[in-house]
């Protein structure tokens, strides 16, 4: 099939390359020239592991190339992919513009009829929005059809290839057809695609990381009243997470979520509530849980140092991405700590194996932060180390290192991927999420 993508950020790069995986010719579209050209050389600008070789090996056999002018991918494409950002607007809703934008450049240059299909995560009704702005400007006949992605970041290559489930959602045969026959390579293991209406379609996106969001604020709050009354959360997730009803999926304790799809759903789902005259108490809580639990570490290091002590210390981090392979540091936890930290005049010193640039993009140059390539460099002098993702690198370290480096052996594990006898053993003050401190 003939098809194009427009908007090469996350999704749209993902999907483009995945699509040009199984044969298609894909032509993804993005406005921005330098990032067009960098693409066209093989160069990837984001981190996701195995993407930079599906794009190199197809950009390579032809069946992939990148462009500025949505105009040339437009009249040579069957199926145009809208994948660009829905950032969140004030009022907690998904932004349109950018989508509505690329519907009327749509509109604007067919040349015969098209399906467009939304991939970008949008709010129901938004396909109708879609396209009435197309058929502002052509009298084309066009299809529009929802078609979420459900792409961890860090897996998201595997997930797109060879995916739980797809959702479409069609509001003809013909488009359910074409979208069929556009999936079938993925799911040859008899994974369903799911077929129903646009609105359904549109929905379950933001139904599913909302109950994915809420699983995890859950846990975290379920681990605060372990901490509280003497239980273990890390045996009560085992407890729990072994009932077939429940899984042990997205019930780990930790620091809260982050990245570009949970937070923003989450309002997003809970702004449509209110549109729509729903107020969805469970969506605002599992949102009111995460802000209060990315703030949890600062809240153990106040009570440890006493509040006036802080901005005399310096703290050690590893990890700045809201979760391991990705260099994604979108609501990360790590930026609420650091911001709360340098409030009180703390010093950090910083390491992340993929994310130290897009966090210094995104929080900003401050004198307080140092970062460093490498997470024993970042442990020298510091007073205590923080812990706010788990890449594996961290999970078996040389704890005769870190207690060398530091000045003193402290860690707050915002991931729990110690164990606690571990460092009563080695003789670390340890404190982590859910679970008995370690004090001397």
């Amino acid at each position: 099939m003939n098809i194009a993508v427009v908007g090469t950020g996350y999704v749209g790069l993902v999907a483009g390359a995945c699509f040009a995986e199984t044969g298609n010719d894909v032509i993804c579209v993005d406005i921005n020239q330098k990032k067009v050209d960098a693409l066209n050389n093989g160069q990837v600008p984001i981190f996701e592991p195995g993407l930079e070789d599906l794009v190199k090996s197809n950009s390579k056999a032809g069946r992939l190339k990148f462009t500025s002018s949505i105009k040339d991918a437009v009249e040579t494409s069957d199926i145009i992919f809208i994948a660009v950002g829905t950032p969140q607007d004030e009022d907690g809703s998904a932004d349109l513009t950018h989508v509505l934008a690329v519907a009327r450049a749509i509109g604007e240059n067919m040349n015969g009829p098209k399906i467009v299909v939304d991939k970008s995560t949008v709010p129901v009704g938004t396909a109708d929005r879609v396209k009435a702005e197309i058929q502002k400007v052509t009298k084309i006949p066009v299809e529009v059809v929802s078609n979420p992605e459900f792409l961890k970041e860090g897996a998201a290559i595997d997930d797109f290839l060879r995916p739980d489930r797809v959702v479409v959602g069609v509001a003809s045969e013909h488009a359910a057809n074409v979208m069929r026959e556009l999936y079938a390579p993925f799911v040859r293991t008899n994974n369903p695609i799911l077929v129903m209406d646009v609105r359904s379609a549109e929905m379950t996106k933001y139904a599913a990381n909302t109950m994915l969001a809420l699983r995890v604020s859950f846990m975290n709050e379920i681990a605060n009243l372990c901490e509280q009354s003497g239980a273990d959360i890390s045996k009560v997730r085992v407890g729990i997470g072994t009932d077939s009803r429940i899984g042990m999926s997205f019930i780990f304790p930790g620091i809260g979520y982050g990245g570009s799809c949970f937070p923003k759903d989450v309002q997003a789902l809970i702004r449509t509530g209110k549109d729509h005259k729903v107020d969805l108490r469970i969506a605002q809580a599992v949102e009111e849980v995460n802000k209060t639990q990315k703030q949890l570490m600062v809240r153990k290091i106040v009570e440890h140092y006493g509040e006036k002590k802080i901005g005399n210390l310096t703290f050690a981090m590893w990890g700045l991405a809201f979760k391991p392979k990705t260099d994604d540091v979108r609501e990360a936890p790590a930026l609420s700590i650091c911001s709360e930290l340098v409030k009180y005049g703390a010093r950090l010193q910083v390491f992340d194996p993929e994310a130290n640039h897009t966090f210094k993009e995104k929080f900003g140059e401050h004198s307080n932060i140092e970062y460093h390539e490498n997470n024993y460099d970042a442990l020298k002098g510091a007073d205590a180390l923080i812990v706010c993702t788990e890449w594996n690198a961290f999970r078996q370290p040389n704890f005769k290192k870190i207690k060398a480096e530091l000045s003193s052996p402290i860690i707050f594990d915002g991931r729990n991927i110690y164990e606690v006898g571990d460092m009563r053993a080695q003789g670390f003050t340890y404190y982590s999420v859910g679970r008995p401190a370690v004090t001397w």
